[in-house]
């Protein structure tokens, strides 16, 4: 079973975390970060994101699961916010299309390298007790 330790681990340096500067804290067990997609990265980006984008027939099994369709592209769910601001989506129960702007995980990976930051032991870690 992964258990949001595992999960935050592995996104620690993940090329799909978005937001290198989400909150991360350190526990009696190592650090996690809490990723979430950056609004303010992905907008800089937009047109970059777009260019760098297939469109694709929206299948009926990603009605309200935006998670899934990104398991399903990029092998991680922390992508489905991502899918649903690039197509004009903004409440998870509108996520029902004829098509699907599916952008490519090379520019994904792209605008995150222009926001990377890395753990150090001097940063403002907060610690927390678990």
């Amino acid at each position: 079973m992964i258990t949001i330790d595992v999960e935050s681990y592995k996104n620690i340096e993940s090329p799909l975390d978005i937001s290198r500067k989400s909150e991360k804290y350190i526990t009696k067990s190592g650090v996690y970060t809490f990723p979430e997609p950056s609004l303010t990265t992905i907008e800089k980006n937009l047109f970059y994101i777009l260019k760098n984008s297939v469109e694709k027939n929206f299948k009926k099994k990603y009605i309200m699961k935006p998670s899934y369709l990104s398991y399903d592209e990029y092998g991680t769910p922390n992508l489905g916010e991502i899918l649903m601001y690039v197509n004009g989506v903004y409440c998870v129960e509108d996520f029902d299309l004829t098509t699907v702007v599916v952008p490519l995980i090379k520019a994904l990976i792209a605008i995150n390298n222009d926001n990377k930051t890395s753990y150090n032991k001097n940063s403002n870690i907060q610690v927390v007790q678990w």
